[in-house]
This record gives structure tokens, sequence and C-alpha cells, in this order.
């Protein structure tokens, strides 16, 4: 099973907490915005904390059928 990751680009303000966080799945684009590093990932407990600690929930992760995966 793998997992998708998704930004949303407007919503994102470059806080740079998840690239902060977890370098491998993140970083920031030249306009200062997170983006994946990968679109697909393995399951890590440290991705979804750092999309529980976006202040902009700008970060969904999902499961290969599209569903959210939840943060708890």
């Amino acid at each position: 099973m793998t997992w998708r990751l998704r930004v949303d680009r407007e919503a994102c303000i470059g806080s740079g907490m998840c690239a902060g966080a977890v370098p491998e799945a993140f970083d920031l684009d030249a306009d200062g915005k997170s983006r994946p590093v990968r679109e697909e990932i393995n399951p890590d407990q440290d991705v979804l904390d750092a999309a529980v600690s976006c202040p902009v929930e700008a970060i969904a992760v999902l499961g290969r059928d599209g569903e959210e995966i939840p943060w708890d």
C-alpha cells in the first residue's frame, strides 16, 4: 500500500513546517510553497504529523483509492 500526497498551493502559506519535519517527503519550491518530493510514498506517521501541523491544512494524505487517510 502506498499513500499519495497533495498540497493545495493556493492555501499554502509557505511556513515550511512540513519540509522541516519531513524533508524526504516535502520541499519548498522557488515560490516558497510546499510541494511533495514524490507523489506516492510508503505510509509514514511523520507525514501524517506534518499534515496535522500545517497551519492552513493545505496537505492531504490519500490512499490509493483517493480516500483521505485519517490523522489519528
